[in-house]
């Protein structure tokens, strides 16, 4: 996926945006790259995570 650009909008809450932007700014870096090395940084600890569809059924069989 290296070198795919394609435009998608993402919302957050306003004080991260901020959060953001300010690191982004003391790295001299853009948004996106910052948001991008969150994401490969915290990337096989969110998917650790239950999904919606395990806390369900986890809640079914109590």
């Amino acid at each position: 996926m290296a070198g795919v650009n394609r435009k998608q909008s993402l919302y957050f809450p306003e004080e991260m945006l901020l959060e953001i932007q300010r690191e982004a700014n003391r790295q001299d870096r853009s948004m996106s790259w910052i948001v991008q090395q969150a994401w490969r940084i915290a990337c096989h600890e969110i998917q650790r995570m239950p999904s919606v569809d395990d806390v369900l059924e986890r809640s079914e069989k109590d």
